[in-house]
């Protein structure tokens, strides 16, 4: 009977002869272990730092724009910081105000019963002027 280089037969006791097959797994994985701990020790500590040059000097200062206020009432009469004005008397002011450096906030107050078509005229004007810092107020007018 020849013997095969790949397969041992064992006995156990009387029994018949069983073939091995499994692979001792132990020692690979200790070997595995040892491999890891040594990277794991060689491997330096990554420590790099940025140098940044922060600015020098003092932080701009924030001032508060200026607030616009624009009421409509009920009759339909558009008033600029309390005081009446015609459909091209408030495209003049909203030209000036739309020139300023900080630009202020513009606060449109309509009425519950001022025309639609009034405070929609109102709107389209900041917006055909530049003014990107509108708000409608009056909102709690209508809360019950």
């Amino acid at each position: 009977m020849m013997k095969s280089a790949f397969k041992t037969k064992r006995r156990f006791g009387q029994g018949d002869a069983e073939v091995m097959i499994d692979i001792n797994t132990t020692p690979l994985i200790d070997v595995m272990l040892v491999l890891l701990v040594m990277l794991i020790i060689t491997i330096p500590i990554q420590l790099h730092a940025v140098n940044l040059e922060m600015p020098v000097g003092t932080p701009p200062t924030s001032q508060e724009p200026e607030k616009v206020l624009i009421n409509i009432d009920a009759k339909n009469v558009v008033y600029w910081q309390g005081l009446p004005v015609s459909a091209g008397e408030l495209e003049q002011k909203m030209e000036l105000v739309s020139t300023m450096a900080p630009q202020p906030e513009v606060h449109i107050r309509p009425d519950k019963d001022c025309g639609y078509v009034v405070f929609a005229n109102v709107l389209s004007s900041t917006k055909r002027k530049g003014l990107n810092k509108v708000a409608v107020l009056g909102a709690e007018q209508f809360v019950q």
